[in-house]
């Protein structure tokens, strides 16, 4: 099994760039299957409205769920006050598993955390960059787990991605995504002393080739063992709280 744990898909509506412009599954599909990426988890491209955006992401899920995963986009201030409905809907509706969230947007706030917390999903919050909030948000919320992708920088900010890896080792609530880390010795260096259990697949696509992204974890040479955290396993264990007890409106309302 392998697991590309980020993927956009859908169409946006900011008309600024293929990322809220479309992010088609055509190609990203077919490169997946050519290099036996058997799953992919799914979350929409920047939209104005994420409800809207989010539900278009649950009908394609919703028509291969053994292929698809699902995460919830949010802006923490456009979405403030409404975060709990918009994930309640987003996991008990449409079986989504987590949410995501990008600075691009707004900073991750209390209460995306909170309806984490609440839910037992993940958080895959891209910081650009700013590494401040990724160590108050791994302090404040240790029981909540946050996937923080490109070793946080998609912009390759070298200075950035050393840095993090020195709050990748510290916190155990804090993982990472290997998409569209171009310094392989950034990845090697976070592989050495972070370790393969806080290291995810990715590879960022419709955009970015998934083949080419693949080819840099068979690239780093590991133990089958190790391999497998980062291909698939590591994903699984964040999103098991999801289906191994399966929340309802009522546990909900008692908690």
């Amino acid at each position: 099994m392998i697991i590309d744990c980020h993927c956009h898909a859908g169409k946006g509506d900011g008309l600024t760039g293929p990322w809220d412009t479309n992010a088609p599954l055509k190609s990203y599909l077919r490169w997946a299957d050519e290099y036996g990426i058997t799953r992919t988890n799914l979350f929409a491209a920047f939209h104005t409205n994420y409800s809207k955006a989010n539900y278009e992401v649950s009908k394609i899920v919703g028509q291969n769920p053994g292929r698809f995963y699902g995460f919830a986009f949010i802006h923490a201030l456009r979405d403030a006050g409404k975060v709990y409905e918009m994930v309640k809907t987003a996991v008990l509706n449409y079986g989504f598993c987590g949410i995501k969230v990008h600075r691009y947007d707004a900073r991750i706030s209390r209460e995306i955390a909170e309806a984490a917390k609440r839910f037992k999903v993940p958080v895959l919050y891209d910081p650009m960059g700013e590494l401040g909030p990724v160590e108050l948000i791994a302090q404040e919320y240790p029981d909540v787990n946050f996937i923080i992708p490109h070793l946080s920088s998609f912009a390759d900010d070298w200075k950035s991605q050393i840095a993090f890896i020195s709050i990748l080792e510290r916190y155990k609530n804090v993982y990472t995504d290997t998409s569209a880390v171009r310094r392989f010795d950034v990845l090697q260096e976070a592989l050495q002393r972070a370790g393969p259990d806080k290291i995810l697949f990715g590879s960022d696509g419709p955009w970015i080739h998934p083949g080419v992204e693949l080819t840099k974890i068979f690239a780093l040479h590991l133990i089958k063992e190790e391999e497998d955290k980062i291909l698939y396993k590591n994903f699984l264990k964040l999103i098991v709280n999801v289906f191994s007890k399966k929340l309802t409106y009522v546990q909900l309302q008692q908690q």
